[in-house]
Order: C-alpha cells, then structure tokens, then sequence
C-alpha cells in the first residue's frame, strides 16, 4: 500500500514563538482546532509535553493518541500517531516560518491506510482536519496578534 501525503499551509500576523507556544501546549488546541478534547497519557522525557509525551485527543467517538517525536522551538513540532485511527506509519511534521509580516505555518503528514483501498479517503478526510487544525491556528494567533496599522 502506497505512502499518502498530506501538505498544508495557513499564514498568521503572529511571531513564529507565540505560534509555537500554542502549538505546545496540547490543552490549547481543542480551542483552536476541531478537537473536543486533550490529555497528557504520559510525559516526555524532560517532563510535560516535551519529546516522548504522549498526547491523547478525542473528538466524537474517535480517541487518537500522539508521541511527540521532535521539538525545534519556535520552528517546529513533529508527532507520530500511536493509535487511534485505521492509518499505519503517521508522522506529522509542522513547521514555522517567521517572515516580516508573520508566520507561515506548514502542517505536512504521510501515512499508509490499514486498509488497501482506503488511502484516498483516508488522505481527503484528513486533508480537511489538518487544514482546519492549520486555519485555527492561524486565526487564534492572529487574533492575539494583530498585524499593527500600516501607515
């Protein structure tokens, strides 16, 4: 069965640091993004939410839980999925890059379906939560910092 991929992208007036706080801070994303609700399974290895942690959302019915695999402040976060979905192989890297105008945030995963078959369905449908995931980002940074009048 085929590698799918996913690469999407939403931009926001905020710095790459205030984007990434949130990004850390797995309490904050059901706010922000669409799901219902977060909890730490586990701490890293230096304590928290660091590389190590296993992260559990739910949304609905569906339980997904996530280790974070790497940490690069203020430039990236990259999870693997643990369990959750009918999905083998999940590694999502989100990457931050900090412009004089704001912060692009680039949300890219890749994973092999369960299921032979179901790729294509599994990447649409996934497309369109990450996306959302991106967006919310985007917009909640930005909300907490606008882009100042130009003059």
């Amino acid at each position: 069965m085929g590698v799918q991929r996913i690469d999407v992208s939403a931009t926001t007036t905020a710095p790459a640091a205030a984007v990434y706080a949130l990004l850390r801070d797995g309490a904050s994303w059901p706010g922000w993004s669409p799901l219902g609700s977060f909890e730490l399974e586990s701490p890293g290895e230096d304590g928290g939410e660091s590389v190590g942690a296993v992260r559990v959302f739910r949304t609905g019915r569906t339980t997904s839980r996530e280790r974070i695999v790497e940490l690069v402040p203020d430039r990236r976060l990259s999870y693997v999925l643990v369990s959750g979905l009918a999905i083998k192989d999940y590694r999502a890297d989100v990457d931050l890059t900090e412009g004089p105008d704001g912060t692009t945030i680039r949300w890219r995963s890749s994973f092999r379906p369960k299921v032979p078959g179901m790729g294509g369905l599994y990447r649409r449908t996934l497309t369109t939560f990450i996306q959302r995931c991106a967006d919310g980002l985007a917009r909640a940074t930005s909300e907490a910092h606008p882009r100042p009048n130009a003059r």
